[in-house]
């Protein structure tokens, strides 16, 4: 079993908590990503596990082992960064064999490891190219093929594609994709690229400021988010938030007046109480609000921006000074200026505690 325990690990840089009592775990053979914001930690957590960090305090055990005090060469983890680190003056073959020639492996050993991996990344063609020669992606992989050949437990990416373009990217995140149904491996993730993350894990964990927000699969927390944080980060355009008051609640469903709006909703499903007057706040994703006649409108709106994208259209919103987004088709005719009209699907309202900013159930 390569199962990765973090328990209640810490870190900090002098006086500044980085990581704060950090408890997960991550299965053996899953794909795990780690979210948030610049400055959240995930890049230290990455690198505690890699054994580049020290541990403040708290338990790392990988494997079974207790691997605090491990170097790194002994964890069974290999690393791919987001710049690729390879030798200019080496060929690609020689580069991907350099860790094993200083872990002193038999002539035959680097030879197959070497070309099994160029065979799992479509890079046998590339073997006796230098760096120069390659394509940013073509690199990319030559670092990952370096990181295949020491056949470790567990693979950690820390953002391996943030210095490709927008097409490479799409080509890379498909061979990660073909890679962990390959190989017999645990990976952890770095990123603050969302698409990355929806698309490639079989659970994320959303970090803020050095805290585990929540974790999960990627669709429930599109869907489910447990608080306000988790609901603004997962999703782009992200979830639209409003201020909103209680005017009524009946058994089962509630009435708001939602500021931003300027709307009366009635949500359906409430189990919490909640008396008449309180503040909470409300959260729709842009997928979930519709353009609509006049007669059936929950408010009306004007348009402050369109970004047309072919298949899908956002249209951003001015409710009050505030924007609001609303996802629709690629054919919408509308005008910046344009009077709307909005309908919410009130199956797919989220309210949030003003306080704690946690779900209201």
């Amino acid at each position: 079993m390569s199962d990765i325990v973090l328990d209640s690990i810490s870190k900090s840089y002098g006086d500044v908590p980085i990581i704060r009592d950090f408890s997960l775990t991550i299965k053996q053979n899953s794909f795990t990503t780690l979210v948030g914001p610049s400055g959240c930690g995930k890049t230290t957590l990455l690198r505690m596990i890699a054994g580049l960090e020290k541990i403040d305090s708290g338990k790392l055990i990988i494997d079974g082992k207790f691997v605090n005090d491990f170097a790194p060469k002994d964890r069974k983890i290999a690393m791919v960064f987001q710049s690729y680190a390879l030798y200019p003056h080496m060929t690609v073959f020689d580069n991907m064999a350099f860790g094993l020639k200083l872990e002193k492996k038999s002539k035959l050993e680097v030879e197959e490891r070497v070309r099994d991996a160029a065979h799992i990344l479509q890079l046998d063609e590339y073997l006796d190219r230098k760096p120069k020669q390659l394509s940013g992606g073509q690199r990319q992989r030559v670092a990952i093929g370096r990181a295949i050949t020491r056949k470790p437990k567990v693979f950690l990416f820390d953002e391996p594609l943030s210095n490709l373009d927008a097409s490479l990217r799409v080509q890379m995140r498909l061979e990660l994709a073909k890679l962990h149904q390959n190989i017999d491996a645990t990976m952890i993730y770095v990123t603050h690229d969302q698409t990355e993350a929806m698309t490639l894990s079989d659970e994320i964990v959303v970090m803020d400021k050095g805290n585990l927000s929540q974790k999960g699969k990627p669709i429930d927390l599109y869907k489910k988010p447990q608080n306000l944080f988790v609901a603004a980060f997962i999703g782009s355009p992200k979830m639209n938030t409003s201020p909103a008051i209680v005017k009524a609640q009946t058994k089962g469903q509630i009435e708001l007046e939602i500021k931003n709006l300027g709307a009366l909703i009635y949500v359906n499903d409430i189990k919490t109480k909640l008396p008449v007057g309180s503040s909470v706040i409300f959260g729709i994703r842009p997928e979930d609000l519709t353009i609509c006649n006049e007669e059936i409108a929950d408010t009306k709106s004007e348009v402050l921006v369109i970004e047309k994208l072919g298949s899908n259209t956002f249209i951003y919103l001015n409710n009050s000074g505030e924007t609001f987004s609303v996802e629709t088709g690629g054919d919408v005719d509308l005008r910046v200026g344009s009077p709307v009209f909005l309908k919410c699907d009130n199956s797919k309202i989220h309210l949030f505690d003003t306080t704690s900013h946690k779900i209201i159930n």
